[in-house]
Formats: structure tokens, C-alpha cells, sequence
């Protein structure tokens, strides 16, 4: 006697199902909706990573070379905010205060946050977002492009930074309280010898080429990745030069620094180590990582 109803399916069928829709056996049970919630809270993996960061860094190349001056400025500006709100921090709670250093590290996260999410021409993302297609085909081309992406972007981020110094030193736009604490942040770092200015550079340019690399896989953890890793480089006490380059600016407006010494005994050490962090280490070791899989 023989029973009406749907047959199930034998093995065979469920693989040639499977090879036909492009899934694996052990999901051809799941729903469409499951399928898709699968989808959705799987990783990124390396290559898919690569290929967002090396489109966005194409694309870069592409700008004008207007639209990297402006956005290179503007960031410039956004990044000085950093410093600004650790001279808040510590203005408010003390310079004699147990934590001052891990306290005010949280507002060296504040320009990050800004330039990042606003999307904004920053110098150190540059040194993995460009230089992935640049390994991907190196050519003649893209070698003179990425050098002048990197010189626009690079002179942009100072003159807003230098801007920046000036309003503050000559602009009396900020209490005698948060300026005096904008000077001692900034001879803190001018008290490095340019040695340590480069090596402490390094992991600053590691940290921000890893979040670069972190950002398409956050699913809507951006803010707090960005926070993490930037507090991260401001209480290991790391040299980012844009960021430094401000606090340096600062005290070249103040009549401390030199602008000769200022740029080759800080921020050229500086530029230096984040260009070996991120583009000699980082850069290099996400590319090894996929080229056979390209």
C-alpha cells in the first residue's frame, strides 16, 4: 500500500539542491529568512576585506586633486580636536589626579572619532587604503598617483593643523586654564628625542591601518572601535603625526620650537615610524596573507 504525500528528499537530491542554489548541504533545511540571517552574522572574510578597502582606496586615487586639498585641510582641523578635549579633561580634573593620563587619553579620541566618521582625507589611513591597490598592480601609474595623494593629503592635514595652533595660540578663543593645559600636553611630546618619536610611531601607524582594516567587518561598532584604538595610541603614550603635529604647531606658535627643529627632530621622526607601522608592517602583512588567494 503505498502513502500519498511529499517524498523527502534522498541525499543525492539535497547535494544536487545544494549545487544548484550555491549553498552547503548542511543549510539546505534553513528557511530563506534563516539563510539570510546566516549570511548577515558571518565574518568577512580576508580577501572580502582587501577587496572593500582596495575599492575605497581606488576610488581615492581618483579624487580631484582639489577635493583631497579641502578634505585633507578640513581633517587637519578635526584631528586638532583631540587635543583640544584632552586640555579640557585636564583642566578640569587636575594634572595631580591618580588616572590623568588614562582619564584624558578618552579625548584624544574625539578628532579620531570626527575625521574618521566624517570621512575625511587622514594621512596614516592613507598609508594602507592606497597602498593596497598599489601592491595589487604596481605600476608606474600607480606609484606617482600614490605619491600624490600622499603629498596633498599630507600637506593638507598640516596646514589645518597649523591653522588650528594659531587660533588657539593668537586667536584668544580658549580660557588661560585650557591653553596652559594645551601647552603641557605639547611639551610632553616635544620632550621625546626624535628616536623615540619614531619607534613610538610605529604601533600608532600599526593601530590605525588595523582599524582601517576593522571597519567594514564592526557592524555598527565603528564608534567604539575607533575609541578603543585611538585611546589606545594616546595612553601608551604613541605619536600619530598629524595629531602631534598640532601639539608641535602649538609650541612654534608659542615661540618654544624652531619650525626647522620642529619638523626634523618630531613630526619627520613621527611621519617616518607611522609610515613603517602602517604601510611597512601592516599593509604588508594583510597583503601576504591573500595574495595566493587572489
Amino acid at each position: 500500500m503505498t502513502q500519498n504525500g511529499p517524498s523527502q528528499p534522498t541525499g543525492n537530491a539535497v547535494k544536487r539542491e545544494a549545487r544548484e542554489h550555491e549553498i552547503s548541504p548542511s543549510e539546505i533545511a534553513l528557511t530563506g529568512a534563516e539563510r539570510e540571517a546566516v549570511a548577515e552574522n558571518s565574518s568577512l572574510s580576508s580577501l572580502t576585506v582587501y577587496s572593500i578597502i582596495m575599492r575605497e582606496g581606488l576610488e581615492e586615487l581618483e579624487r580631484p586633486l582639489l577635493s583631497l586639498w579641502w578634505s585633507g585641510i578640513a581633517a587637519g582641523i578635526g584631528i586638532s580636536s583631540s587635543v583640544l578635549a584632552e586640555a579640557v579633561i585636564r583642566s578640569n580634573i587636575g594634572s595631580d589626579h591618580p588616572y590623568l593620563s588614562l582619564v584624558e587619553s578618552l579625548g584624544y579620541t574625539f578628532g579620531f572619532v570626527l575625521v574618521i566618521l566624517a570621512r575625511l582625507q587622514l594621512f596614516t589611513e592613507n598609508t594602507i587604503t592606497v597602498i593596497l591597490p598599489l601592491l595589487a598592480n604596481t605600476t608606474k601609474r600607480h606609484l606617482a598617483s600614490t605619491a600624490r595623494l600622499w603629498a596633498v593629503v599630507l600637506a593638507a592635514n598640516f596646514v589645518g593643523t597649523f591653522f588650528t595652533a594659531a587660533m588657539v595660540v593668537h586667536g584668544g578663543i580658549l580660557t588661560e586654564d585650557i591653553f596652559s593645559a594645551i601647552l603641557q600636553i605639547s611639551r610632553h611630546v616635544a620632550e621625546l628625542s626624535p628616536s623615540e618619536s619614531l619607534l613610538r610611531g610605529i604601533p600608532a601607524g600599526f593601530f590605525i591601518a588595523a582599524l582601517v582594516w576593522m571597519l567594514p567587518s564592526a557592524k555598527g561598532s565603528s564608534l567604539m572601535l575607533i575609541v578603543m584604538f585611538t585611546w589606545l595610541i594616546a595612553a601608551g603614550e604613541f605619536t600619530h603625526v598629524i595629531a602631534g603635529s598640532n601639539e608641535i604647531f602649538t609650541l612654534v606658535l608659542n615661540g618654544e620650537l624652531h619650525f626647522i627643529a620642529a619638523l626634523s627632530l618630531h613630526i619627520g621622526p613621527m611621519l617616518l615610524g607611522n609610515i613603517i607601522g602602517g604601510t611597512g608592517l601592516f599593509a604588508m602583512l594583510a597583503y601576504g596573507q591573500i595574495r595566493q588567494e587572489m
